[in-house]
């Protein structure tokens, strides 16, 4: 009876999880905008305790910011947030695609290959959420096989601070696509076992990340986005 209580709790709050992060990213919820608690605890049908659960958690991905005394409300992404994140995920990734070259095997390049086939049906199809899920999957393979520890440790503890960024670039139009065919030249130089050519791929997919978040943050203060920057035909190398 224990066990199943926890699993009713855990299921509950990915539940809260998926639709505020849902909200923040369709825009239903603005930046500055109070998630307010008694709402969701009477749509759920639940007690506090498991949205203060994943309001920390959501906190922790950069989605909301917990006042105290005054509740949740969405964080607010600036430019800043974008260029420093991006700067920095270029730099580590890089670095671990690098060593990854060399240490990658067989059976590895091939996982490797069958993910990004699954990303790009997910493309297609425009699944977002799961799209994500799997781009995270073909990242941890690479970033483990550089086989430096802490390095993979700050990577991923650096992207789930950062989630909600990460998560805002893959949204927009022909960016999984565009990730798909930076996949194809990554997994090029990893057949090479070519590390500098990897490193200079992953910072250069940063580089166009964070140029596309940029402009989509831009374009929603009513600038237009820039047709380049999404074409599929991009080098983006």
């Amino acid at each position: 009876m224990k066990t199943k209580q926890i699993e009713h709790h855990q299921t509950l709050r990915e539940k809260i999880l998926g639709t505020i992060r849902d909200a923040i990213l369709k825009g239903d919820l603005k930046p500055g905008e109070k998630v307010a608690e008694p709402e969701l605890a009477e749509r759920f049908g639940i007690s506090r305790t498991p949205i203060r659960e994943a309001f920390r958690q959501l906190e922790s991905e950069g989605y909301l910011t917990v006042v105290p005394r005054k509740g949740a409300v969405v964080a607010a992404l600036s430019e800043r947030d974008v260029e420093e994140y991006y700067e920095v995920k270029s730099i580590l990734e890089g670095y671990a695609a690098e060593l990854a070259a060399a240490n990658l095997t067989e059976k590895e390049l091939v996982k490797l290959e069958s993910i990004n086939q699954r990303l790009k049906q997910l493309a297609q199809k425009g699944d977002v959420k799961v799209f994500f899920r799997v781009h995270q999957e073909f990242h941890e393979i690479f970033l483990k096989s550089a086989g430096n520890i802490k390095l993979y440790d700050l990577i991923l503890q650096l992207g789930k601070k950062f989630n909600r960024l990460r998560m805002a670039s893959l949204s927009i139009d022909g960016r999984m696509a565009i990730s798909v065919t930076e996949h194809d030249k990554l997994l090029k130089a990893f057949r090479n076992h070519d590390g500098k050519a990897a490193e200079a791929l992953v910072k250069k997919t940063a580089s166009i990340g964070g140029k596309i978040l940029l402009a989509s943050m831009a374009h929603s203060q009513g600038e237009p986005i820039s047709e380049s920057l999404l074409s599929k035909d991009l080098d983006v190398y």
